[in-house]
């Protein structure tokens, strides 16, 4: 984006009324936040869920002012700015309807084709909570994920420590601007974090220090995510904010059992309890439910499908997985024009010849 647009789109932030499912309302209607502030009043006032509320702050001027601040802000910090409608910013924060317009980096981020997990839990983690996280994240090393958290105490700078310790790529996300560091202690920590991945933050360097920015930061960090998990959390908590927030937006979610009688094991024993999280026993559960493969094993299948003999329905539902990726069953009988029955007896047919695999949900894809 240009300086100018990312100029209107920081003023567009600063109105009061207007969050970001509002904004991109306004965006999406006008064409860019430039177009916004130009726009008619009794137009804008008509668009479904905006009203002459929510703009009513939108013409003041103040906004600009501080737009041209945060800007030069940004320029002479050297951050990344990643704009919602922007090939660069977050494909899984895209499909989040409260995802924020802005998004700003620091660090050597490179999020493309890596698997993505976000690792929670509590700031009073135990010795059984680090060493669960420990070996979780040397476990999946292999797979070579990238270890998304908040930076805080406890659970998240253990789990971020630890895809440092396994040269994974690790992204903290923070509740605040990046003119600083909460806690305080874990500025010994910044320099690697950038080194091995970096920060994200829809904050800007003048908002206020706030409890609230912490649970507003939680979306970040579940939408960012293809699914979270949370090693220890007591019955309310943070984590368990994250938890909600990606189950809402049907991603995976995951949960380390602990005794009955531990304090801090009863968020996650709930989440188990009332369906909202898988059971996370074993480190290999997570690639084992997410279907990640080794890059040997991707070859082998490659290798595997090149001497196998496709009828021509195989032929057929084998080229609609390829251009689809992942569907559903009863999506793919439809598009391919045959009954659920025959495509489920197709796809099992090419399960067992090592050209298709089933995932959770009735959902399939290629090898």
């Amino acid at each position: 984006m240009t300086e100018t647009d990312l100029l209107y789109t920081l003023a567009l932030q600063q109105v009061p009324q207007i969050g970001a499912m509002s904004a991109k309302k306004l965006i999406q209607y006008c064409g860019s936040a430039e177009a916004v502030f130009k726009q008619k009043k009794s137009h804008l006032s008509k668009i479904s869920g905006i009203g002459d509320f929510k703009i009513k702050g939108l013409y003041n001027k103040a906004h600009k002012i501080a737009a041209e601040e945060e800007l030069k802000f940004i320029k002479s910090e050297g951050i990344t700015v990643h704009y919602f409608k922007s090939d660069t910013y977050p494909e899984a924060l895209k499909h989040c309807v409260d995802g924020p317009i802005l998004l700003f980096q620091k660090g050597k981020i490179n999020i493309k084709q890596q698997p993505i997990i976000s690792i929670v839990g509590t700031r009073k983690i135990t010795s059984y909570g680090i060493a669960f996280c420990e070996k979780l994240v040397e476990t999946l090393s292999p797979y070579n994920p990238i270890i998304v958290s908040g930076f805080a105490y406890g659970a998240d700078i253990t789990a971020q420590k630890a895809a440092m310790k396994h040269n994974l790529q690790t992204i903290g996300c923070l509740a605040h601007g990046l003119n600083q560091i909460y806690p305080k202690q874990h500025k010994k920590y910044v320099d690697q974090v950038k080194a091995h991945g970096g920060f994200f933050t829809d904050f800007w360097s003048t908002d206020n220090f706030d409890r609230n920015n912490f649970l507003k930061r939680n979306r970040i960090i579940a939408g960012l995510s293809e699914a979270t998990i949370v090693i220890e959390s007591a019955a309310k908590g943070g984590s368990l904010v994250t938890a909600d927030i990606a189950h809402s937006y049907d991603r995976e979610v995951f949960a380390v059992p602990g005794r009955i009688n531990d304090s801090q094991s009863v968020g996650c024993n709930n989440l188990i309890k009332y369906q909202k999280a898988h059971m996370l026993t074993e480190p290999l559960d997570v690639p084992y439910l997410l279907n990640w493969q080794l890059e040997s094993d991707k070859k082998q299948g490659v290798q595997q499908q090149l001497f196998v003999e496709l009828d021509h329905e195989e032929k057929m539902l084998y080229n609609y997985l390829k251009q689809h990726h992942k569907e559903h069953l009863d999506i793919i009988a439809i598009d391919c024009k045959m009954p659920s029955y025959k495509v489920a007896s197709l796809l099992l047919d090419m399960e067992l010849k090592g050209v298709v695999r089933p995932l959770p949900g009735k959902c399939f894809e290629l090898c």
